[in-house]
């Protein structure tokens, strides 16, 4: 019976088929005759035309041999290369998260375009006008057109009712007893066609109006829960008491569990919070509450010893844990902490401020760009008595009222009651705050290049599909220490090198790397059939 070896000559690998048969003396022998090679450029088989006839003529499939199908040289001259890998990883994290459900429960005629364009955005970051070409060399379920006109009506099909569906579903579907970290985060658009853009606080220093983004997320599943988008001139602090009707709205009859950084506290918030039955919260403390203040002042003098000393990750700090007395007879458990390392760097890059002031004012002092920090920090005089004509002082007041209440951090909360457990609760929260990063960078969200309210919110809207799909592979990558050996940038490009060919009509998988296998392992998904 005859068989297909192969024979590397070279850099080519000839294909041969071998039949065993004995001679005239009763000895075996092989006869082999070259009946194809490989292709260099796509590691598949191409078979000589005559072997391909000879072979239909006696009825045998080409299947059946040890090689592959049988495919003409032209017909892999026709063949198209289609990267598999990727999507294919992506589909498998929709659904393994309930993405996928959601979508096809809110969005039935265009869920899997909103999954094409998403997919898109985290292999690419490229502006959508590529998502068309992209689409022409991805093996991903046919679509239709996406070309930029195409993009813009399918973000015109996202209506507001929609939105508020989805992230209702999502809500509840997602609505695991874990800690949702609460933040917000600015974005800067040179559009004045947009409702909710607005001159207040920019948190990336930009001098140009904003919409503000507030957005929950996991801190243990690492997944965006809500967004939602306000003026841009409205305060972190007025944000919450909307957030939490929109979010008790989705949650229903489970537990609402928050941690919030100070920008959001205030005392009628506290108060609403702990009207709440079913929140449970941890809150920071700003230093310009007197509340703060007072439970500082109580501890100053006795907190820094042994007993109080606390591990949290690689710091060592000290804390304690004290219950108050809050309005209406409600009470708060308090926790104070203070970082002696943390205040002696506040201390030293101050004190190195400060003296770099002086210098620059005793050679310059009519500065106009460091004017602000003269008269904050320095005491200018004009002096006739002085070889420059004028003297320099420290408001030393100053820097020692700024120094205060370095290295300290006060956390309330109505249902943590020791103080380890709420530092490590609190310090989780950077989960919304990498969330935001990769939003704004990744996803280029950093300026919004929309001209409408409509149109903006749709495209944040898919920006925060993006981001479920990047914060889950984040998160696989933390507790599967792929970070060690590759970046998430890394890992995308070994997983688009995985390709399938189809050739007339037939597709075939490349052969997974080491490496590729390793990826598919670490996330919990099936290999690509």
């Amino acid at each position: 019976m005859a068989s297909i070896i192969r024979q590397k000559v070279g850099k080519y690998t000839y294909l041969y088929e071998s039949e065993s048969y004995r001679n005239e003396q009763g000895k075996p022998r092989n006869r082999r005759v070259m009946i194809g090679k490989i292709d260099l450029k796509t590691g598949f088989p191409v078979y000589k035309k005559e072997y391909i006839e000879r072979m239909r003529e006696k009825g045998v499939r080409i299947e059946s041999a040890e090689v592959a199908p049988v495919f003409s040289v032209e017909d892999v001259r026709r063949s198209s290369l289609l990267q598999t890998g990727m999507v294919h990883l992506l589909r498998g994290i929709s659904e393994s998260t309930g993405l996928d459900r959601v979508l096809q429960m809110v969005f039935p005629y265009i869920h899997e375009r909103l999954f094409a364009l998403a997919s898109f955005l985290v292999c690419s970051g490229e502006p959508v006008s590529y998502c068309a070409e992209w689409l022409e060399r991805t093996d991903i379920d046919d679509v239709g057109s996406m070309s930029s006109q195409r993009v813009s009506e399918l973000l015109r099909m996202i209506g507001p009712e929609d939105r508020e569906r989805f992230f209702e579903e999502w809500t509840a579907y997602r609505s695991e007893q874990e800690y949702l970290a609460l933040d917000i985060t600015s974005v800067s658009s040179w559009s004045d066609l947009i409702e909710d853009v607005d001159w207040g606080y920019n948190r990336d220093g930009d001098n140009l109006p904003q919409v503000n983004l507030c957005m929950l997320m996991g801190q243990e599943s690492n997944l965006p829960v809500r967004m939602t988008v306000y003026n841009g001139s409205i305060r972190d602090v007025s944000t919450l008491e909307v957030t939490l009707g929109q979010l008790c709205g989705s949650m229903k009859d489970r537990n609402l569990l928050l941690v919030m950084d100070k920008g959001f506290t205030s005392r009628r918030n506290i108060n609403g919070l702990l009207a709440r039955e079913r929140t449970r919260f941890i809150m920071a403390l700003p230093m310009t509450m007197s509340f703060a203040v007072k439970q500082i002042e109580a501890e100053r003098n006795r907190i820094d010893c042994f007993k109080n000393n606390i591990l949290s990750g690689r710091d060592t700090m000290r804390g304690v844990t004290r219950e108050r007395s809050w309005a209406s007879g409600k009470k708060l458990f308090v926790h104070v902490f203070y970082n002696a390392k943390k205040a002696v760097g506040i201390k030293e890059n101050l004190y190195g401020h400060v003296s770099r002031l002086v210098e620059e004012a005793k050679a310059d002092p009519d500065n106009g760009k460091l004017k602000k920090h003269f008269d904050h920090y320095l005491i200018i005089r004009r002096s006739s008595r002085n070889e420059t004509g004028f003297t320099v002082s420290v408001r030393e007041d100053v820097v020692e009222r700024e120094l205060t209440n370095a290295g300290w951090l006060i956390l309330v909360s109505n249902h943590i009651s020791d103080a380890q457990g709420a530092i490590r609760i609190y310090r989780a929260k950077d989960v919304v705050e990498k969330g935001f990063l990769r939003l704004k960078g990744s996803l280029g969200l950093d300026r919004l290049r929309v001209h409408s309210q409509e149109a903006m919110e749709s495209k944040v809207f898919v920006g925060f599909i993006v981001l479920i799909l990047i914060s889950h592979m984040h998160r696989i990558m933390l507790e599967k220490r792929l970070y060690d050996t590759m970046t998430m940038k890394d890992l995308i490009r070994t997983m688009e090198k995985l390709r399938t060919q189809v050739i007339d009509d037939r597709r075939i998988l490349f052969p997974l790397t080491k490496k590729q296998r390793e990826i598919y392992e670490a996330f919990g998904l099936p290999l690509p059939a």
